[in-house]
């Protein structure tokens, strides 16, 4: 991650560990995540591998449920809200 111009940004450790687990086809937590946020990501200039998951944000919750139950919810939210993060530290540090 260190060899990134980004990675000193809000939650590139759980973007780098997405691109880490897509590149290499594992089904992931980060890797669900990241791709979910793929079209922006892509948008700012990060290389995302292609996701054959069509609805990563149902296999996310879905993953977070089995793992979780009860509070899947909030640790969707809270994953979201790092990528979130990541992407607009992104947006800013591109500008």
């Amino acid at each position: 991650m260190a060899s990134q111009p980004w990675s000193a940004l809000p939650g590139a450790d759980l973007v780098a560990d997405g691109l880490e687990d897509l590149a290499h086809n594992r089904d992931t937590i980060a890797a669900l995540v990241v791709a979910i946020g793929a079209p922006k990501l892509r948008s700012l200039g990060v290389v995302v591998p292609v996701r054959s998951s069509l609805l990563p944000e149902h296999a996310l919750y879905a993953r977070l449920q089995a793992e979780n139950g009860r509070t899947a919810h909030s640790r969707y939210n809270a994953l979201v809200g790092r990528l979130v993060s990541f992407e607009r530290a992104l947006a800013c540090a591109n500008a």
